[in-house]
């Protein structure tokens, strides 16, 4: 997805810009972990919240499988056409436009 991120951002198309960088941030945020409830951060009055440690505020991310990821697509294409939709009955039709190309983007990444 990233080549095709930056393919689309060469040919200044932003239609598919638009819809790989809100699928690249979804993915992102699944793989995300929870983070302890209490941060090690110093009590030192110099570095006030500072994490304690090299690496200390990094997480470990988690690896999606492959039927995560075409849900997490999936769903993202579905948002697009949803948002088509009630932009077509609001008569924004190029909006409405705009968002159907955003979900034609996500086609070819939702082969299984």
């Amino acid at each position: 997805m990233g080549t095709a991120l930056k393919t689309a951002l060469r040919q200044r198309d932003r239609q598919a810009t638009a819809a790989l960088r809100t699928a690249s941030a979804a993915l992102a945020n699944a793989e995300a972990v929870p983070t302890a409830t209490e941060p090690l951060t110093s009590g030192d009055q110099h570095f006030a919240g500072s994490a304690i440690g090299v690496g200390a505020a990094e997480a470990v991310r988690r690896e999606l499988t492959r039927a995560e990821v075409l849900e997490i697509l999936r769903a993202e294409k579905q948002d697009a056409l949803d948002g088509a939709r009630a932009a077509q009955a609001a008569g924004q039709t190029d909006r409405a436009a705009d968002l159907l190309a955003q979900a034609a983007a996500l086609d070819p990444f939702l082969t299984d």
